[in-house]
This record gives structure tokens, sequence and C-alpha cells, in this order.
């Protein structure tokens, strides 16, 4: 397909319009922005120093300070605003690779220039935009100055004491979501983002984030008193600035997601509409499922030669997957560990007795691509070389680990590496990653990321719980793309779970693994287990037929932590996945099908069955007036798949 903005599959309606359109009490007060239903309105105060967002004439966010904070120069004076301009948008973005085949861009946008009273004043613009599910903002500063930023000013004050899913802000971003109210937040502890929160009434669900990083950093949300402030993330050993720009600055977007159940925001494409359009040919991206040595023999288990590796590229053949992961190992001077980038690892040559450039040509001859695995320190030092390397050997991707940063220096990474893969059409995955921001809609090969608590953590603990599983869907996943890395298919419950770095398990059954493969949402995705935990294994069956990318999706029930069904359409067929936490007695999800279109079915149904790693696997027709009973036990799940019947 391809994805760019003379491409779009709808034109672009874009109408300057003027002030009494954007607020009719603008000329009194503060300037509103609605979204296009009007049911999402974000208010800029004219003096731009607060702002609000209410949904359906509620109000979600309460008035919460905006701004910057320059490092070596004074902060604006007072502000006032100067000129606006409004903008009304309604464009179709076609997508690659990812939860949808389009994307509706829609919304009411303002532009809302500011400036300093003071003779000689300087002005700050501040960019407004209002979605039906979302609103978002950012503040620039023309010109050809440069600016240095120690922070920002803003934070977001949610309206009465909201309950709260959140999860303390690491270097890697794995870590559990808890739900608290806002006033039982810590102070002085980072949060990452998203935060979701369900307003007091309980009428609208809503996930504060970020998107859009170019040219600036990340971010976390530190509470103080009632609010939500906004810290940036500064270079390691450097405590200012946080932002320096050669000329000017865009700084990233500040975004509110909205919905009426938090399930509803799992369709959202916010965040990557809030991103420039991928440009250029990226047709070449083919998603899909790739075998993975690391999860299920680490380096205790598999020795990384030349046997091991055709073992699984085999199995990726005979299995229809259309890659194999090669992880750590591999390189020249390299452990297998992989953690520390080794002064004597050289990335661009393979260790003795490996020939990647050989592996490529037999995985290549039986369907199967290569992706390699490395340090992000070793590419990043010689990026061109390396990646020149890859595309010669004939590898198709990039697994790229550790950067465990989210600062200015570390976004630039982040863009570099996702346009030079592109350039030479390889995949990028990347781990150790911060949360996603909406790149991969800049980047469509940029296929997957991780920043996510995810299945690895089942050879180290007892974390991966049922409850932290449907936590994921309505949190981390709301971001983008989330290599949890599903699949494991030695399953237990979590009083049988023990820990083991090989052969792992993990705490819930066989039909929540197939489930994952439908509700967590990764174009790239790992079938994590060994060639020997498949074989003739219940339920695998659905694992080789499932997609990974999609035309369409739908959250059709659930609550975060408890259960989840969400369904997702590839052409005419529908793809459902179900999963539930740790109750006693498992539970039947009644599943309508009236979004089904008109005509008859085939449901091929797995479910659990009478042991953990049981699937009862069944068959029948249906319609959209029929409701389906999904059977789960406790951590349990299914997997369906609706096929249109010829009549």
């Amino acid at each position: 397909m391809q994805a760019n903005s003379s491409t779009m599959a709808a034109a672009v309606a874009s109408a300057l319009y003027p002030l009494f359109c954007l607020s009719a009490a603008a000329a009194q007060g503060a300037v509103a922005i609605s979204s296009p239903n009007g049911g999402a309105v974000i208010s800029i105060e004219r003096d731009a120093s607060r702002f609000s967002i209410t949904r359906a004439g509620e109000t979600i966010i309460a008035d919460s300070p905006l701004g910057l904070e320059f490092d070596g120069v004074p902060g604006f004076g007072p502000l006032t605003l100067e000129k606006q301009q409004g903008v009304s948008v309604d464009r179709t973005i076609p997508l690659v690779a990812t939860k949808a085949a389009e994307a509706r861009d829609h919304y009411r946008g303002a532009t809302l220039v500011f400036r300093e009273r003071a003779a000689k004043g300087r002005r700050l613009l501040v960019d407004v935009r209002a979605y039906d599910d979302g609103v978002a903002f950012r503040y620039r500063i023309g010109g050809t100055q440069p600016v240095r930023l120690r922070g920002e000013r803003t934070a977001f004050v949610p309206a009465g004491d909201p309950e709260c899913l959140v999860s303390v802000a690491t270097t890697a971003h794995e870590v559990p979501f808890e739900l608290l109210k806002v006033s039982a937040l810590r102070e002085g502890v980072a949060y990452d983002v998203p935060v979701v929160c369900t307003a007091p009434s309980g009428r609208t669900a809503y996930a504060i984030t970020q998107a859009n990083l170019g040219g600036y950093t990340g971010s976390s949300l530190w509470r103080e008193g009632g609010a939500l402030r906004v810290k940036l993330s500064a270079q390691p050993r450097q405590a200012a600035p946080a932002v320096a720009s050669p000329a000017g600055l865009t700084t990233a977007w500040r975004v509110v997601m909205l919905g009426e159940r938090a399930g509803d925001l799992i369709g959202s494409n916010l965040i990557g509409n809030l991103n420039p359009p991928a440009a250029g040919d990226f047709s070449w991206v083919r998603p899909g499922k790739a075998a993975w040595d690391w999860y299920s023999s680490p380096l205790a288990g598999m020795k990384p030669d030349m046997d091991s590796y055709r073992r699984f590229i085999d199995f990726a053949a005979d299995a229809g997957l259309p890659y194999y992961l090669i992880d750590a190992g591999w390189a020249l001077g390299s452990n297998t560990d992989g953690w520390v980038a080794l002064p004597t690892t050289d990335i661009t040559r393979a260790a003795d007795g490996i020939d990647i450039a050989a592996l490529a040509r037999y995985a290549a001859g039986k369907g199967v691509g290569l992706l390699l695995w490395a340090h992000w320190a070793h590419v990043a030092a010689r990026m061109d070389e390396v990646l020149d390397t890859y595309a010669r050997w004939g590898v198709k991707g990039v697994k790229i680990d550790f950067m465990e940063r989210d600062d200015q220096q570390m976004v630039e990474f982040y863009q570099r590496v996702a346009a030079a893969t592109a350039k030479r059409k390889l995949l990028l995955d990347l781990h150790g990653a911060y949360v996603p921001a909406g790149l991969q809609r800049t980047y469509p090969n940029f296929i997957t990321q991780e920043g996510v608590m995810g299945a690895e953590w089942n050879k180290m603990g007892n974390k991966i719980t049922p409850r932290h599983n449907l936590m994921l869907p309505y949190t981390r996943m709301l971001a983008g793309p989330i290599d949890y890395t599903p699949g494991g298919f030695r399953n237990a419950t979590p009083a049988t779970f023990a820990v083991r770095e090989t052969e792992p398990q993990t705490q819930t059954t066989r039909g929540q693994a197939l489930a994952m493969y439908v509700v967590y949402d990764s174009p790239l995705q790992m079938v994590s287990d060994s060639p020997e935990a498949y074989r003739d294994a219940a339920g695998f069956d659905f694992v080789k037929r499932v997609p990974t990318a999609w035309d369409e999706t739908r959250f059709l029930s659930g609550e975060p932590g408890r259960d989840i069904v969400l369904a997702r359409r590839r052409g005419a067929s529908w793809y459902l996945g179900a999963m539930t936490a740790d109750e006693a007695n498992g539970v039947v999800q009644r599943v309508p099908l009236r979004f089904l279109s008109p005509g008859r079915y085939r449901a091929t149904i797995w479910q659990d069955g009478a042991t953990p790693n049981d699937v009862a696997r069944m068959e029948r027709e249906v319609g959209a007036g029929d409701v389906l009973e999904l059977k789960l036990a406790s951590a349990g799940g299914a997997a369906v798949i609706l096929e249109p019947v010829a009549r």
C-alpha cells in the first residue's frame, strides 16, 4: 500500500473559520474548541495560564496550569491573546500493518497566538485539537533563536478525586498497574503514561498521555496536591536543559483520550493521528508471527549455533510463520545475556561457526525471514554500517534492546533508527523501550515496541498474574503496539505456577494464551515457546491461523483487571479474543454477534478445557442475531474465528 499525504483515501476538508465558530463565549472568557460532534471541549484562558476539558457537559479536567520553564532566560511575562486561527479537518488516512485499515482524522482545532504584554514581547503559540474521542494541545515558539527548556508548567487536575490505573515510571517501563485514587498517589514519585481514569460520575473514562515526541523529550506525571504535573525527562547526569532546540521549539502533544468506557479507547487512532502520516511506499512491510529462541531456551538451555538456529527456522516454516528472531549471543564477542554492551562485541560479524548470511538464505528457501537482536549502543555507534551489513546478509528486520531512556537524545535515536531501517526495508522492534507515542504512524516498519511488563517475566517471578494481563489492554495498549511476547504453552494456574528459567510456565490457561493473539495489538507477534511445546499441542492450529494486523477493531465488553472481549476483523472474517482473570469458578461470556454483517458464519471456537493445558474445540453456524456463550476457566480465555459461509 502506498501511504503518503497524496494518497489519502478521502480529501482533506480543511476550512479556516473565524473566532465565533470556536466559542460563543470566546469574546468574554476562555477560548473553547469543541469536537465535531460537540461532545468534547477544551477551553484555554485568554492569558494562556490555564485550560480545562469537558465531555458531554461534564468537567473531566478542571482548571489546570499551562506554560513552559526556560533554562537560562526569564520565563514569559503576562500574556494576552493576540490572534487565533481555526481549522476543521476531516480526512481518511490509509494505514499499514496495524489495528485498522484506515484512520479517520476528524477534528476541530485552532492555533492561539499569545504575546507578552511588554514592549517587543515574545510570542507563544498553542496548537489545540478537539476530536470526538479526545483532545490535545502543544506549545510552539517560532523564529530562528535557540530555545532551552528546564521543563513545563503543564499539569492535569482531574475533576473530583477519580480512581486511576497507574504504574510507576521506571527506565524499562515494566511495572504492573494498580488502581488508586489521585489523592492516594505518592508525591515525589514518577507515574508512567498513560494514566487511565474514570470520572467520579462513572460516565467518562479517559487516558492522560502524550504523542509525537519528535525533536522533544519524553515525560512522566507527578502528583502535586490534586494535580498531575508533567515532568520532562532529562538526559542522564544532566539536570538541565531537558530540551535544547537550535531554532524555535515544537513540544510533544499533551493528550487526553475520552470515551464512555475504558475499553472504548482501545480502537482509537488518536495517538497516531497526532503524528505525521507515512511518506513513501511501505507496501513491503509484512506483518506476521515469529518463532523466538530466547523465551523457552535461554542461555542455559540453548547454544547459539547453526544447528539450533536451523531447528527454529524449520519449525517456523512448518508452522507457516513468516519470521524467526535470533536473540542475543549470535554476534562476535558477545555473550548470551546481552544486557551489557560489551566493548568486545562486533555486531557486523557473527561468532565463530555462525554464518548469518547462510542462515538467511536457508530461511528464505523455506519462506522464512530472519530478524536479528542487537544492543542499541552497538547500533547507535555505527548505524549505517550495521544496517547495511544486515541488509546485505538478507536479514528482514532488527530487534534493538536496552535503551531504557526517554530523554531528548534517546527520542532522536528512535527517530533516526526508524528512518534508517525504513530506508533499507527492514522491520524494527524496539525493546527496553519507552511507551509508544505514535512514531509507528510515520514509519510503519517500526512494527512493534516493548515498554511493558510482558511474558518474559514468567521466567523471573510471579508478576505476570491474570489481573496484570487484563490490565494491559486498557492501559499500556492504548498508546500503541505492545510486544508482550505471548505463546507460552506450558500453562498452569496461579496456585500451581512455578518460576522456571527454562521451559517457563504461565499462570493462565491455554485458552488465554490463544486469546492474547487477538486481544494484544502487535503486528509482529512472537510465538514464544519452544518448537517441542507446540508439537501436537491443543490450540496451536489457531495460533497458525490468526493474523497480526487488522482492518477493524471493536471493543465488545469488559472491565480493567477483570475481563475483556475484543473483536478484530480481517477481510470478511472476524476474530474474537476473550480473557478473564482469576475468578474462582470461571465465567460464561455471552457475546452478542450483532456486529456481523448479514448472512451466516461458521464459528470455530477454542475455549478452556478440563485442565490449564486443554482446549475444547467446536464449530457451529451463527448469524448477527445470535449470542455466543464462551466458557472460560479461572484465569482463562477463548478464541473464535467467524468466517462467512458461502451459499
